[in-house]
């Protein structure tokens, strides 16, 4: 049985709301999905009543929600600690994905929670953290790779939005089929985001890319 938890000294509400954060995290880390994650059983980890949850979080959502925030800080985090001996808009963004996905394959069940199930709380809180995490950071180093002469395009959000699905499509295949036969994680990742990052800075010297049987000849002609 966990031990009470000393009543808190004046001022201590945010560390509180912190180590209520943390603990929701390691019981997610530790479960098969949020719904095994009860205000119970986060207060008991804490060494707190569940009322004294309802202090900081007005339900599990809103808790929900914070842990998904409190994720994507994390993310960021990583990130642009594996970008940071980066020294082009491509290396970045190289850096970017493979730090996204190694990131969502070692937090598997927050990043479940953050990535691949519905949003908990849908709160301001939350699309801040996503406006200036992972998408911003893929979004500017796009604005670069155009500013470049990398990407050719009018508006990076596609390309931007291309890069991210690809980042999270290897990492959700990964954390849901964890079976099949990927190989190196690194180096699986490496490949689907370099063929979405190399695709996009071929495609525009290509004037028609909706038609596949133009596009082989455009290719064997290049080969040549």
């Amino acid at each position: 049985m966990t031990a009470k938890r000393r009543r808190a000294s004046r001022g201590s509400g945010e560390q509180l709301r912190a180590d209520i954060i943390v603990a929701t995290k390691k019981l997610l880390a530790d479960s098969a999905n949020s719904q095994e994650v009860s205000i119970r059983a986060v207060a008991d980890a804490v060494g707190v009543t569940s009322p004294s949850i309802y202090l900081h979080f007005t339900d599990k959502n809103d808790l929900l929600g914070a842990v998904v925030a409190d994720t994507f800080r994390e993310l960021d985090d990583a990130m642009v600690a594996e970008a940071a001996a980066a020294t082009t808009p491509m290396a970045r963004l190289r850096a970017f994905g493979l730090a996204y996905v190694r990131f969502a394959v070692t937090h598997p069940e927050h990043y479940r929670l953050a990535a691949m199930d519905p949003c908990p709380k849908p709160n301001i809180e939350v699309d801040d953290v996503l406006r200036s995490s992972a998408f911003e950071h893929f979004n500017a180093t796009v604005v670069e790779c155009i500013e470049a002469g990398i990407f050719v395009a009018d508006d990076p959000l596609p390309i931007t939005f291309d890069l991210w699905t690809a980042a999270h499509g290897v990492a959700s295949l990964v954390i849901a089929k964890p079976y099949l036969p990927w190989g190196d994680l690194d180096e699986f990742a490496d490949r689907v985001l370099c063929a979405a990052a190399v695709g996009h800075a071929v495609v525009s010297l290509f004037p028609d890319r909706s038609e596949p049987d133009r596009l082989e000849a455009w290719l064997a002609q290049q080969r040549k």
